[in-house]
């Protein structure tokens, strides 16, 4: 898997390309991975977290194990990697880049494990894009809420049980590629994502309605 990225990377023009398998619920991979990076590459301009576990799209079913493993994967993995990345960034006066989802923002039937590990990085990136600030920073952290997009996993796992439409995974990867670069603290896509975020106080009653009737469900 690793190479034929690496080949497709190279094969669209980049310079190089380097992987590194890592298990990203393991204690000791996340900081591995960024050291791999920091010796192969000799610092750090940009740290996109974009990694996910694997969870079934379905009712909770009472799984607790599933969703601290989950947790490990989906957020202490970010922080982990984050911290270690710090001092790079600083020095580069870099990026660091979140990639969120709107069910951390508006919870929905059916992703409660997936929904908790993005409502904590949205939580935890949030106070530390405050503390940096504080600290004067040169490091600017991009948040960036998306909703569902194409891909082939999100695809299979959502077919024909969700009325919403499905956006292009190339454009979201250009979106957030384009947030980091112009440090941007926000990224909503697609853009209209932000409007339920912005009226879900205001009207629960209202996006309660949305959010159950969007997917397909008979008791």
């Amino acid at each position: 898997m690793g190479n034929s990225v690496v080949e497709k990377c190279l094969s669209l023009g980049a310079q190089k390309a380097l992987y590194i398998a890592a298990d990203m619920a393991n204690e000791s991979d996340p900081d591995k991975v960024v050291d791999f990076a920091l010796e192969k590459l000799g610092g750090l301009d940009y740290l996109v977290l974009n990694h996910i576990g694997s969870t079934p799209f379905s009712m909770w079913d009472g799984d607790v194990e599933h969703t601290r493993w989950l947790m490990k994967v989906n957020f202490f993995s970010y922080i982990q990697m984050a911290w270690k990345a710090l001092p790079s960034l600083e020095q580069s006066k870099g990026s660091l880049v979140v990639v969120s989802s709107v069910a951390g923002k508006m919870p929905t039937p059916f992703v409660a494990p997936y929904t908790s590990t993005k409502s904590a990085l949205n939580g935890f990136f949030g106070s530390l894009y405050h503390e940096l600030a504080l600290k004067k920073s040169n490091v600017s952290i991009s948040i960036c809420t998306l909703g569902l997009i194409d891909t082939e996993t999100a695809m299979k796992k959502v077919r024909g049980l969700v009325k919403m439409p499905a956006y292009p995974a190339t454009e979201a990867a250009l979106n957030i590629i384009r947030t980091g670069a112009t440090r941007q603290q926000e990224l909503y896509y697609p853009w209209f994502t932000y409007i339920p975020c912005l009226i879900r106080d205001w009207f629960p009653p209202l996006m309660n309605y949305l959010a159950q009737n969007s997917i397909k469900y008979n008791p």
